[in-house]
């Protein structure tokens, strides 16, 4: 029983620190490309400011609120069905506890 204990112990820490584990390697990887963005912008100002005008000018004519507002309108209509699923799972944990 013991041995079960020490299990469900380490596995519990080893779930409590996966977020940890997982804002540090984002935070890792958000570096490193802000790094190589800024050598490749010391390296070639030109192109850079082009792509940035490019980027701008597309994401300036992209109907934004439009998208933004279709992708909320999406996750509440799939939120309905989440919530069911998550109920009658728990519904059916329980049954199978007792």
């Amino acid at each position: 029983m013991r041995i079960i204990s020490e299990m469900d112990q380490s596995s519990a820490e080893v779930v409590a620190e996966f977020p940890e584990r997982g804002v540090h390697w984002v935070k890792e990887q958000v570096e490193a490309v802000l790094s190589e963005t800024e050598i490749y912008v010391r390296e070639k100002p030109a192109q850079s400011l082009m792509c940035a005008f490019v980027a701008g000018y597309i994401l300036n004519r992209l109907p934004l609120g439009r998208i933004v507002g279709g992708l909320l309108r999406l996750l509440i209509i799939a939120l309905r069905p989440a919530i069911l699923i998550y109920g009658a799972a728990k519904l059916y944990q329980a049954a199978q506890e007792e």
